[in-house]
């Protein structure tokens, strides 16, 4: 019922930029937060920039200056500025969505894959 359609991974060079996509449709209620997640295979997934309820946005240490989380309605982007090798993960759009009877439930995206290269 809640679809989330996430874009824009891909190759860059060390230094280089993307911009990821995500679009979230469906029966959403009322979103509470949206954001990215990444993961390397063999670490657990870890926070990148979330917005929660408000507008604030929550970043991980290791990505503050450089990556920029946006929310549009009910898209959001994740703008990936001066990116470095150790930036190489699969990316995943995460959705909070709060029921009426305050009961939250997560909804992730399948994932984008993010090469940092040269």
């Amino acid at each position: 019922q809640v679809q989330v359609a996430e874009s824009g991974g891909g190759l860059v060079q060390p230094g280089g930029s993307l911009r990821l996509s995500c679009a979230v449709s469906g029966n959403i209620d009322t979103i509470y937060a949206m954001g990215w997640y990444r993961q390397v295979t063999g670490k657990q997934r870890e926070l990148v920039g979330l917005i929660e309820d408000g507008g604030r946005v929550r970043y991980a240490d290791s990505v503050k200056g450089r990556f920029t989380a946006a929310r549009v309605v009910n898209t959001v982007y994740l703008y990936m500025n001066s990116l470095k090798a150790e930036d190489t993960a699969v990316y995943y759009c995460k959705i909070v969505v709060v029921t009426a009877d305050a009961h939250e439930y997560d909804y992730w995206g399948q994932g984008t894959q993010v090469t940092v290269s040269s």
